[in-house]
């Protein structure tokens, strides 16, 4: 019955059908293209080009689009797609997944979709594992698209900014999704709008797209790198602080927890730093330290907002009294205080701008991909990605024969049986391709082959180019490859003369994936375009799928049954056993990528925030209505804080109004007490921001109109990216201690999202201080530029081909004892604090 409903309500079968339709469609125009001259071909991309502007859409030019890429394939290529390729191509305009086997030709069925999408003139991005492959396909398939007359751009590792702008610029671009994340984020950390290299994201073709978007989904891109935070100049800074007496040297205001140097104290600042004037856009930095060492001094108390333990400064939640183990103060403050209590300062690396696949691949117009195993991760696609797996059937019938698991009791009994299978196919000179789950049981199958003096190459996913190329030797008469799983992917095996007739290539599996979809993957490997084949997987009680899901029985009933390692047992309800395994371990993994997005998520849309709001700066001539308000928008919350509504207007603290306007946006004396009692807020807020306009006025005069707007322009990106960087790092640090969140009864993802909201309105309200100060009190330099906050190194996820847990890396500053000390002080390093007495 079950069966009956599924061939009825089957919607992969109806989607066939409707793309079966469409290809009969292309089939009919094959004649008339064929009569084309090779110009009349080429003329068709100006002519669909002209039609596209006139208001076809990419839908209704399909049909003739994909014909004329088909008949220039059979003429430069000498490739004819087959109907199948043209039903994957069509899927992949759709925006979904075709799932194609392997050896049905997936790179030329992209062709069609990729040179249709393009004739819109936004770009399409062909997205590879490796740069091999990206630089093969682009170089292969190029001749056709450059035959058609579109331009094609190969994006690399290690290309300037004019390279990358070159070929981003192009109508196809070829690239990893390494380095497409990767300039997405340069791309938002640039000073200047010239220097970004991609545009807006709008069509990618993912090859091997269960590897990108599955395996590789919660991998971050990372840019690390060390913020220009000098650990001494924290040290120099809380020195310096500690001879500074309150009510002289600076205010503190108990309610607000504000602290303003006074003029006295600025003075004795530039005096004890060497220093002309502390507001000088070059001692940005030390302002910044002095301000947080005051702060850390002042208004932060041992014991009572923090305590020292293990040598580690731990924040004291202030409404619960708790420890806030893994949360750090931002901007800064955190490491005053260490530099307050003598601890050691930490944290002098941090991560730059980061985002997962998931999110990158998310903001494209469009997304398509291809892969020979997708099926299996069909939900996740479909509600992640909003992309449906379309399983295309082959061009000839699959005749590979996929034998029932062997299961021995030990591993040694295993490999043994594995070592004696592949000596009796390779005595013969079938070519064997052996799979394996880890490097170690790769150089284990090497080493008992090398005792029988077996030769065959063995893949650690080391480098790709040759790697390849060993895969695609790996169907030749005698051959012997030992290879991961992954490794090779994207690349045909084709088999060699006289193979066929020995059975085809022979796949040899030594354990189960915890991926079904990555043991059809191997599979896949044999048996292409209607070849012979076999595939066999050998398993054991010991291999760590088996021991995770109980083989112990097993194990216990194959002693009572006295069978011995020699003999294995095929046994449908230990296979059966496996693949629920496999599907549980599928099940958690999913889980886990959705939480994850979940979190990450938070981070998405206020990165999209930021992002949007730095384009703004980069893009805009006059920034000063975007300050006023910025300022307007400090100067409120700060007179609000001193003059709170639930109190007598007696009671209000005037005088910490004028410290704090004195202190971040006027000139001493420019409003006195007087100028604001008898006021309410709204009238004390309106009296100084007239005085505020009038001294932005003033600024403007003493500059030309192109130097201050410049002037603007520093102000605002220095403020968003040092506060954007910070941030980033305070969300990284929340994100690891919330789960212990889960303990008390509380939701950590409710949690993170509250907190982080919280934290990014803190931020948004720290750079308006931030922009407020600096652009009122800043003196202007002449010879002004724009100045990265800190400098960023991207950090590869992938290292060998093996997943590993990456630190962002640290790229430290070196200084040269006598070169200009970090600080701005004027001094060289050695006399300043680079000193070691």
């Amino acid at each position: 019955m079950l069966g009956m409903l599924n061939k009825v309500f089957d919607p992969n079968k109806r989607e066939i059908k409707k793309l079966t339709k469409m290809s009969e469609q292309i089939e009919a125009l094959a004649s008339e293209t064929a009569a084309l001259s090779d110009d009349q071909l080429r003329a068709k991309t100006e002519e669909f080009k002209a039609r596209y502007q006139k208001g076809e859409t990419l839908d209704e030019l399909l049909t003739e689009a994909f014909a004329v890429v088909r008949e220039a394939a059979k003429r430069v290529l000498g490739l004819y797609p087959y109907p199948v390729q043209l039903m994957g191509g069509i899927a992949l305009h759709e925006g979904n997944i075709a799932e194609m086997k392997t050896g049905e030709g997936k790179t030329l069925t992209a062709t069609m979709p990729v040179y249709l999408n393009a004739l819109s003139g936004k770009g399409v991005h062909v997205v590879t594992v490796n740069e091999y492959l990206a630089s093969r396909d682009a170089t292969e398939m190029g001749e056709l698209y450059t035959f058609l007359g579109l331009t094609v751009g190969l994006n690399s590792n290690g290309l300037t900014k004019e390279e990358k702008q070159e070929a981003y610029a192009c109508d196809i671009t070829y690239s990893t999704n390494n380095e497409l994340g990767f300039d997405y984020l340069r791309d938002n950390m640039v000073l200047y709008k010239e220097q970004k290299v991609q545009r807006p994201l709008n069509f990618a073709v993912i090859d091997e797209v269960d590897s990108i978007l599955i395996d590789e989904a919660r991998t971050p891109l990372i840019i690390s790198g060390s913020a220009q935070k000098s650990t001494a100049l924290y040290i120099q800074a809380n020195a310096f602080v500690r001879t500074l007496k309150q009510d002289e040297d600076y205010t503190y205001d108990e309610k607000t927890k504000g602290v303003q140097l006074t003029e006295d104290g600025i003075s004795k600042a530039e005096k004890a730093f060497g220093i002309e004037n502390l507001f000088d856009i070059r001692h940005v930095a030390l302002n910044h330290h002095i301000g947080q060492a005051l702060k850390a001094h002042a208004s932060m108390h041992l014991d009572v907002d923090y305590v020292v333990q293990d040598g580690e400064i731990v924040i004291v939640d202030q409404f619960t009294g708790r420890l806030m183990k893994g949360r750090r103060y931002s901007d800064g403050l955190h490491q005053a205080i260490e530099a307050k209590e003598g601890l050691e300062i930490q944290n002098e690396s941090m991560t730059l701008a980061s985002i997962t696949f998931q999110n990158y691949f998310r903001m494209y117009e469009k997304l398509s991909g291809m892969t020979g195993t997708a099926k299996t991760e069909e939900e996740e696609f479909r509600n992640i990605y909003n992309m449906n797996v379309i399983a295309i059937p082959t061009n000839k019938p699959v005749t590979r024969d996929d034998r029932p698991d062997l299961i021995y009791a030990t591993m040694d009994g295993k490999f043994r049986a594995v070592v004696e299978d592949i000596a009796e196919r390779n005595k013969k000179g079938q070519p064997v391709l052996v799979g394996t789950v880890a490097i170690e049981t790769s150089e284990l199958i090497s080493k008992y082959l090398t005792k029988k003096g077996i030769h065959h190459n063995v893949l650690n996913a080391k480098n790709h180019g040759r790697e390849a190329e060993i895969i695609a030797n790996a169907g030749e008469k005698g051959a012997v490859t030992i290879a991961t799983n992954m490794a090779g992917r994207g690349t045909d095996i084709k088999l060699g003369e006289g193979v066929i007739d020995l059975g085809g290539l022979a796949v040899i599996g030594t354990e189960r994936h915890e991926s079904r979809r990555i043991d059809n993957q191997l599979r896949g490997r044999s048996g292409r375009q209607g070849d012979p084949g076999v595939t066999q997987f050998y398993l054991s009680m010991e291999d760590e799928l088996m021991r995770r899901f109980g083989s112990d029985n097993m194990k216990a009933m194959m002693s009572r049954l006295g069978m011995d390692d020699s003999q294995p047992i095929q046994s449908k309800m230990v296979s059966k056993a496996v693949e629920s395994a496999q599907k549980r371990v599928e099940g958690n993994n999913f889980d886990a990528r959705k939480q994850l997005l979940s979190y990450d998520d938070v981070l998405r849309q206020q990165r999209e925030i930021i992002y949007k709001q730095r384009n703004e700066v980069l893009e805009s001539e006059n920034l000063r209505d975007i300050l006023e308000n910025m300022i307007l928008s400090s100067l409120s919350r700060h007179v609000e804080a001193f003059t709170p509504v639930d109190e007598e207007k007696e009671t209000w603290n005037l005088q910490g109004i004028i410290d704090y306007v004195n202190g971040n946006l006027l000139q001493e004396g420019d409003i006195t007490v007087e100028d604001i009692s008898n006021k309410n807020t709204e009238e004390i807020i309106d009296v100084i921001f007239a005085k505020v306009k009038e001294r932005y006025d003033e600024k403007e005069g003493q500059l030309d109109e192109g130097q201050m707007r410049e002037f603007e322009k520093v102000v605002l990106l220095r403020a968003v990216d040092s506060k954007w960087i910070d941030h980033i790092d305070q969300m990284d640090q929340l994100r690891q201690g919330i789960h212990l969140r889960a303990y008390g009864q509380i939701d950590p993802l409710r949690e993170y999202n509250k907190e982080g909201f919280a934290m990014f309105e803190e931020m948004v309200m720290a750079i308006e201080d931030d922009a407020a100060k600096y652009v009122m009190k800043a003196e202007i330099r002449n010879n002004l530029e724009r100045e990265e906050v800190a400098k960023g190194q991207a950090v590869n996820p992938k290292e060998d081909g093996e997943k590993v847990k990456k630190k962002p890396v640290v790229k430290a500053i070196n200084v040269g004892r006598n070169d200009p000390c970090i600080c701005g002080s004027g001094k060289k390093y050695k006399n300043c604090c680079g000193r070691t007495s």
